[in-house]
């Protein structure tokens, strides 16, 4: 069993200051671009044990049980187990530079997504529609399908870093000489450089270009509803997969319908006469000339609802209604035997001695008021 205080040189009382200056030397002692080969249980141990001392929780249980009080104590099983065998993030974080290169780069990259208003009837949102819409996008270069290099023509290994992508160089810090890693210069860490790019593309691997695209419009969808199409946004550089693409709706006002979710409204307007006797009526809807039946003694705002003339609901089965708000005419313009007529109409329904409206206005008020006095 390792006694962490020893690994790194310092007392049990030691501070955290201490502690972490104790552990810099040893690092840097063992560091295998300092010490060589041969050395890397050595530094697990130096990193286990910098680990458990630097954090006053895990201190705390070590030096009441030391390692099996780790291991007990709910870290996870200690750092006496754990994994070090990927020292490449250790080094990094401390030394500044990889423990071994991590490779070229690709220069294929993923495309960006891309945003395309379209616009819809009313019909195509309570039935759904197939539309092709226009669409200006980068689509992958047709003449090198995507390489960046001229037919015929591949990219060559960069001299300066042999296609590893990266440069290594010894550099002097506070630890010591260590050695650190950065892009090649000459590829920008592609480990390849293109030589004769494509000309179409100008060594992109892709082109701007616009493009005709069938989509399906789901009934039921409403302005600011976004529709994603997988995989139909923009190439990517180098042969990179495509984004994805979002159709977002606007909904056309309707001419003579309103809607509101599901639903549909719109008035049809009635004479007096009918509204009284009770009539039917043409009405268009968008599915086509429909009857609607006026009841007798229909008053004005009445509604008829016609059932499933609606609107397709959306990811669900059926439809919304119609709904047929009546508006009453009174005919304004009269001729002597209509007006005969009516004023005889309202004799016999005892309507021909009713009152005049009362003057509800501000000087009706006022007259009220004072010749109440």
């Amino acid at each position: 069993m390792s006694n962490y205080y020893e690994v790194l040189g310092v007392s049990r009382d030691a501070g955290a200051e201490e502690i972490k200056k104790a552990y810099r030397k040893k690092a840097r002692q063992l560091h295998p671009d300092v010490a060589g080969p041969g050395h890397e249980e050595e530094f697990k141990e130096v990193s286990t044990a910098y680990e458990v001392l630097s954090d006053p929780d895990k201190r705390q249980v070590y030096d009441l049980g030391g390692e099996d009080a780790l291991r007990g104590g709910g870290f996870g099983g200690g750092f006496a187990g754990a994994d070090f065998g990927d020292l490449g993030g250790i080094f990094q974080s401390f030394f500044g530079g990889a423990a071994g290169g991590r490779g070229p780069a690709s220069r294929a990259r993923r495309g960006q997504d891309a945003l395309v208003a379209v616009e819809v009837e009313l019909a195509d949102v309570a039935f759904g529609a197939t539309r092709t819409v226009p669409v200006d996008t980068y689509v992958t270069c047709t003449t090198c399908g995507g390489s960046c290099c001229a037919p015929g023509t591949d990219p060559v290994t960069c001299s300066q870093c042999n296609g590893q992508g990266s440069i290594q160089r010894m550099t002097r810090t506070l630890l010591g000489q260590v050695m650190t890693s950065s892009p090649c210069p000459g590829c920008q860490g592609y480990g390849t450089v293109i030589v004769t790019p494509c000309k179409d593309c100008s060594g992109e691997g892709r082109t701007h270009r616009r493009q005709e695209l069938e989509v399906s419009i789901p009934a039921g969808v409403s302005t600011g509803t976004r529709i994603r199409m997988s995989g139909r946004g923009e190439a990517g550089p180098a042969g990179g997969p495509n984004g994805d693409l979002y159709l977002e709706i606007h909904e056309k006002p309707h001419d003579f319908l309103e809607r509101e979710g599901d639903d549909l409204y719109t008035e049809l307007r009635v004479p007096m006469t009918a509204a009284a006797l009770g009539a039917t009526f043409p009405l268009q809807t968008l599915d086509g000339e429909r009857q609607v039946t006026v009841r007798p003694g229909s008053q004005p705002n009445d509604e008829v609802v016609l059932d499933g003339l609606g609107v397709g609901r959306l990811r669900r089965k059926g439809r919304g209604d119609l709904h047929v708000s009546i508006v009453v005419e009174t005919p304004t313009r009269l001729d002597d035997r209509q007006r005969q007529l009516l004023k005889e109409l309202a004799a016999l329904r005892g309507e021909d001695d009713v009152a005049p409206a009362k003057d509800e206005g501000v000087m009706g008020k006022l007259k009220e008021r004072f010749s109440g006095r």
